[in-house]
């Protein structure tokens, strides 16, 4: 558990420390109307963590406390969803709902998309049983 612990540290400093110059980058090229390094590491997030969850389906990433560092721990420090929903509610409080629902349908479907299972790097869709699925999930999550 203490291995968990300190993957899961290590890997969520990790992220954060991503997010930040992230979105500093994004600052130096946006007029910050739109929260361009928001969505840039929540969609990134998106698109790792279906890479990794991929991998992990398949036995590429064994180790269990890996698995921690990479999803937890550095998807988890990496992305934002309070930042996207303070982000949100700004722009509703400025009016701004062009903007907003842009950002909105970007983030959810955008994420959607990137980490969805047809994908090249997943093939198709899973034809497993969601049952046999959720079992693997249920593994992964434990080791």
């Amino acid at each position: 558990m203490l291995k968990a612990i300190i993957a899961v540290g290590l890997g969520s400093c990790t992220g954060g420390i991503l997010r930040y110059l992230v979105s500093k980058l994004s600052d130096s090229v946006t007029d910050g109307r739109f929260p361009l390094g928001t969505l840039a590491v929540n969609l990134a997030g998106c698109l790792i963590i279906g890479i990794l969850s991929a991998l992990a389906e398949k036995g590429g990433i064994a180790n269990a406390n890996v698995r921690l560092f990479l999803t937890v721990g550095i998807c988890g420090g990496f992305t934002t969803f309070s930042t996207f929903m303070n982000e949100s509610f700004q722009m509703v409080r400025d009016e701004r709902y062009a903007i907003l629902l842009a950002y909105m349908a970007a983030s959810i479907f955008g994420g959607f998309l990137l980490y969805s299972p047809v994908t090249p790097w997943q093939g198709t869709c899973s034809t497993e049983s969601p049952r046999k699925r959720q079992d693997s999930y249920r593994q992964y999550e434990t080791g």
